[in-house]
């Protein structure tokens, strides 16, 4: 299993106030969402992992989001490192991100400004770990969203803990 720790703590803290998402479901960003080009090599760079299958919109959340599934093959991670049916994570037309991550590690994202709780998480999973990453701005924001994403995926493959 790999040590998260060394990887969040190359994480820079997110520069500037995080953006204005919505206080309910649908959990969406509001603001600060960054360019298409960006949120398009964010999902390439996701459907290009092995194992992993683009499974086409989501029904259950903002309207257009894409859903990244992991092949029965590959999912080797907890119960809580899925959403649904074998979903590691869904991008959001507006750039923001649904996944889970390790309990430790998402506390580490929040204090480094790169995400928050997903509104339902009490309701809905009961657990801390699921969470909105928010959306790249920049080609550095991306490589940091980018190594967010990783670690769901590393999750849900059950290389993390």
């Amino acid at each position: 299993m790999l040590e998260y720790r060394s990887r969040t703590e190359i994480l820079r803290a997110r520069r500037g106030a995080p953006p204005r998402t919505t206080p309910a479901y649908p959990h969406e960003q509001l603001t600060q969402t960054g360019p298409t080009a960006l949120r398009e090599r964010l999902y390439e760079r996701a459907c290009a992992l092995p194992g992993v299958i683009e499974g086409g919109l989501n029904r259950v959340s903002t309207p257009g989001s894409r859903v990244f599934l992991l092949a029965p093959e590959y999912a080797e991670g907890p119960p809580e490192a899925f959403l649904a049916g074998g979903e590691f994570a869904h991008l959001h037309p507006d750039g923001s991100l649904h996944l889970t991550l390790p309990r430790e590690l998402g506390d580490e994202i929040v204090v480094q400004g790169w995400g928050e709780l997903h509104v339902d998480t009490e309701v809905w999973r009961g657990s801390p770990i699921f969470m909105m990453i928010y959306a790249p701005r920049d080609e550095d924001e991306l490589e940091a969203v980018w190594s967010v994403f990783r670690m769901s995926y590393e999750f849900a493959l059950g290389l993390l803990r």
